[in-house]
């Protein structure tokens, strides 16, 4: 029979207390080999060196373009990918190549909320076992039996128990989500890398879920990843924001400052293209045209100069750091970073890079 562990209860730090950070990134990258047959013929760089930390019961969100390395980031920091460089710590403890017998004792603190309903429930297994298999495969029997402690998580995150012997296919995409946010609960986690949890939902359902995953928070003492294309869900939810373009992180800070004085001009252009209903016409829009760059070949120095209405030789020849600005609470990486919030030089325009405004170097 299996040993009978108790259930953790204990409270964690809240964020803006002291204390180390339960997750801390430091250059973190991640290089796909592209081949040619068995020759090289260059890399993929999803991640090229990411620095963040995470404290104990605070979330932070994580945004950017489809592409810029988001879902990478959030799959190395559960160690379902290798890290090609840099170093990640949890709890104190560094776990960037630690093995697989090292890392199951882990996988009861550090979970993961795929973003394909679809492609992360077997379709062989039960709603019941599917979300069951933590408890089993980590031994624990919950008081009360491991059933009633499913259908307890059913029934938390919004199913009905009674749907306990269905399988994932009789269920709608986002009650397949659910499942998966009820899975990743079953262990009570410190940390859980949520990546776009909401996403197949509709409006109504995001608020109830992200309502959840904050009382979650609140009662648990739970530490978020939340990776996510909502920019007003992430305002909702997250403590700190970090925005990424083309595998880096390009600006981080608290949430009033990212989103009410953006520094970096990416950051900018991203929030200008939130919807609002208030708004007539285009003013406002910052429109970037041109693609994003291959990250084959990312351009030289600042990745997003290529789009950029301010970018200089400087920007060329010099890749900026991520420094910390607006007396330290904000970190941005921009050689001319923005000193007004709404620079009247830009609203209502498109940006060409191409442009006299902005040189492309």
């Amino acid at each position: 029979m299996s040993p009978v562990v108790p259930e953790r209860h204990a409270r964690v730090a809240r964020p803006g207390q002291p204390g180390e950070p339960l997750l801390r990134v430091r250059g973190l990258a991640k290089h796909f080999p592209v081949r040619n047959g068995f020759r090289s013929t260059g890399v993929v760089r999803a991640v090229d060196g990411v620095d963040f930390d995470v404290r104990p019961g605070e979330t932070l969100g994580l945004v950017g373009e489809s592409g810029c390395g988001k879902t990478t980031t959030g799959r190395m920091l559960v160690r379902l990918l290798e890290p090609t460089a840099g170093s990640i710590e949890f709890g104190g403890r560094d776990i960037t190549h630690a093995g697989r017998r090292e890392l199951r004792p882990l996988r009861q603190d550090l979970q993961i909320i795929f973003q394909d309903p679809y492609a992360s429930l077997n379709p062989r297994h039960t709603v019941g076992r599917i979300v069951a298999m933590p408890l089993q495969v980590n031994r624990i029997t919950p008081p009360g039996g491991v059933r009633a402690r499913v259908q307890e998580l059913l029934e938390l995150v919004g199913l009905n128990p009674e749907h306990y012997n269905r399988y994932p296919h009789e269920f709608s995409g986002g009650q397949r989500q659910r499942i998966g946010i009820a899975r990743a609960l079953a262990l009570r986690p410190k940390l859980i890398v949520a990546d776009e949890p909401v996403s197949a939902l509709d409006v109504s359902i995001q608020a109830q879920v992200v309502n959840l995953l904050r009382d979650l928070q609140r009662d648990l003492g739970l530490a978020f990843v939340f990776i996510a294309h909502d920019l007003a869900v992430v305002r909702h939810f997250c403590h700190r924001v970090a925005v990424m373009y083309l595998g880096k992180v390009v600006e981080v800070g608290d949430r009033a400052d990212i989103y009410e004085r953006p520094q970096h001009p990416y950051t900018r252009a991203l929030l200008s293209a939130i919807p609002d209903v208030t708004a007539l016409g285009p003013a406002g829009r910052i429109r970037l045209a041109g693609d994003v760059p291959t990250p084959l070949n990312p351009p030289s120095g600042c990745r997003f100069r290529t789009r950029c209405w301010k970018a200089q030789d400087r920007c060329a020849t010099e890749e900026p750091a991520l420094a910390p600005r607006a007396g330290g609470r904000q970190a941005t990486a921009c050689h001319f970073p923005e000193a007004d919030p709404m620079d009247a030089r830009t609203e209502g325009r498109v940006i060409d890079p191409g442009s006299p405004q902005s040189r492309q170097v």
